[in-house]
């Protein structure tokens, strides 16, 4: 072997060990969060936010403070200044906590973060959101390494509470003062794996509209049959909605429609009966029943008709039926626009997206709603652009699941891609359409 050909090879296998080493210690730094447990009902957020100042702490350029809108429930706040100060900012947002595990239903404790045999990493939040908050700090600091400054100034979120409703983290940043000062010019929250090959990104969500419907009747005996008893007029309105249910469905298992295209409705509870400390009284007509549904409306349907179905056909007082919404989220923004981010070429954000996943050799599939709900909610209600995204590909969609994971080499990927969204979001220098976003807020 020629000289040159021996220094090419030695420089070769030098660059692939550091690479290594760097991989290495991003993996372990993954690990290391996923196994702070942050689950509820008692999410460990001091440990998590320590950590996370601890390896923001090593990112030249970022500065770092918490904040509390509700005490006990800690928002780490990340900040690399921009060069232009007068261009909008962009937010890079996640939350620090999970949803519970039953460790005896999983292969490996769901906060060990233990790796498989094909390099899966096992771990309660691995899909759902931690993978987010490391991928954006890893991210930072390879760009940050290389020598990269942006123009446009990089805010980190890493917020409580997404996972019960983001009321005391997403909710309350973005109706404070302290958002309003950041001028955030463009949002990125979380999205979902692909089993594919393209990454799925979301411009929308479905809301939640939780309703409890009660029926009331007299109380009669058992053996009596009599109209309109509150478990008689109770079953008629489950029936109705669940022929509703059925026709959504129906969309959805045809093609027609997408699921954050439907309206989804399903079955939480179904409270009726006269209890013993055995059980129910059987030969007891109930005075009372209620059935709790659990409601998702995408952004671009007729909520008045739907209220009107509501009160007409599934909860009509003509049958002694009373309806009360426990939750009843907006989907529309505060000037009155639905609650979505445009996903085509007359959104700047969107092509920057577009463009800068295609130069990490990637590609988005087509735009979607998102099925549930995401703390991006709080940010298009202010009527700005916010897309769902989470660089997952080849991966089953896992959260909330048993076995939740991802695997290192997605998770590495997932890295490079970030990297080349904060390099092209934070370089984008024309403002237009951010003077006229910013005018509307």
């Amino acid at each position: 072997m020629k000289g040159i050909e021996v220094l090419f090879l030695t420089l070769f296998l030098a660059g692939a060990a550091a690479a290594a080493v760097i991989d290495a210690g991003a993996i372990s730094r993954f690990q290391q969060y996923l196994q702070i447990n942050t689950a509820h009902p008692s999410p460990d957020y001091p440990s998590a936010v320590r950590f996370l100042e601890s390896v923001a702490s090593s990112i030249a350029g970022i500065r770092s403070e918490t904040l509390e809108f509700v005490t006990g429930k800690p928002l780490l706040l990340l900040t690399w200044p921009g060069g232009d100060p007068s261009l909008p900012a962009v937010l890079l947002y996640s939350h620090t906590d999970v949803v519970p595990a039953e460790p005896s239903k999983w292969s490996h404790h769901p906060f060990s973060a233990a790796i498989g045999a094909d390099g899966e990493i096992f771990a309660r939040g691995s899909q759902d959101m931690k993978c987010i908050s490391m991928q954006h700090l890893e991210a930072a600091r390879r760009l940050s390494a290389a020598g990269f400054t942006p123009d446009r100034t990089v805010y980190f979120v890493f917020a409580p509470d997404e996972e019960i409703g983001g009321k005391d983290g997403a909710a309350a940043l973005a109706a404070s003062e302290k958002f309003r000062e950041m001028r955030v010019g463009v949002v990125l929250d979380e999205g979902l794996a692909s089993p594919g090959e393209e990454y799925r990104v979301f411009y929308a969500e479905r809301v939640p509209r939780w309703l409890v419907i009660k029926a009331q009747g007299a109380p009669g005996h058992g053996a009596k049959l009599y109209d309109g008893s509150a478990m008689e007029n109770l079953m008629k309105s489950v029936e109705t909605i669940r022929r509703y249910r059925a026709a959504q469905f129906d969309m959805l298992k045809s093609g027609e429609k997408a699921e954050g295209e439907v309206v989804s409705v399903n079955f939480a509870f179904l409270k009726a009966g006269t209890p013993t400390p055995t059980g129910f009284v059987m030969n007891l007509q109930p005075s009372e029943a209620e059935v709790g549904l659990d409601i998702r409306v995408p952004p671009n349907v007729d909520i008045e008709a739907l209220e009107r179905r509501v009160a007409e056909e599934w909860a009509p007082s003509s049958r002694n039926m009373t309806f009360m919404f426990k939750q009843k989220a907006s989907v529309v923004d505060k000037h009155g626009k639905p609650m979505l981010t445009v996903a085509d070429s007359s959104n700047p954000w969107w092509t920057l997206l577009e463009e800068a996943v295609k130069k990490a050799n990637g590609k988005l599939s087509k735009p979607e709603i998102f099925p549930a709900s995401t703390d991006a909610r709080f940010f298009r209600e202010l009527g700005l652009p916010a897309f769902g995204f989470s660089p997952m590909a080849n991966t089953p969609v896992l959260l909330h699941d048993h076995n939740e994971f991802l695997k290192q080499d997605e998770y590495l990927r997932g890295i490079e891609i970030f990297e080349s969204i904060i390099k092209t979001f934070a370089s984008y220098k024309h403002q237009h359409k951010d003077d006229e976003s910013r005018a509307e807020l």
